[in-house]
């Protein structure tokens, strides 16, 4: 007896995903999408039929040691050399584009 597949996602899934990710789609790829989300469900499936029973849960997957710096206040004499980086600086501010008309 041969097992019918069935698909964990459709096609109006993956639209509504691609609505909420502001994802402009073509129908080839929609397809595609809808294939790679599949697979990625399936891949899924065969970690949950994994034992971690044995297995203690785990907050991090990093170092618990991770370097980082420590967080230091510091005043800069020199507004110049923090605005040599920007790619426009006008009158010692920074040149952004206008957002609001």
């Amino acid at each position: 007896m041969a097992t019918e597949k069935t698909n964990k996602i459709n096609l109006d899934q993956v639209r509504h995903i691609a609505l909420l990710a502001r994802l402009e789609l073509t129908a080839d790829e929609e397809q595609r999408m809808l294939g790679d989300l599949e697979q990625m469900l399936e891949y899924v499936d065969k970690l949950n039929e994994l034992d971690t029973a044995a297995v203690e849960p785990t907050a991090q997957v990093g170092d618990i040691g991770a370097a980082m710096r420590d967080d230091v206040v510091a005043t800069c004499d020199d507004p110049q050399s923090i605005l040599a980086n920007a790619p426009d600086a006008r009158e010692q501010m920074f040149k952004v584009p206008k957002i609001i008309e």
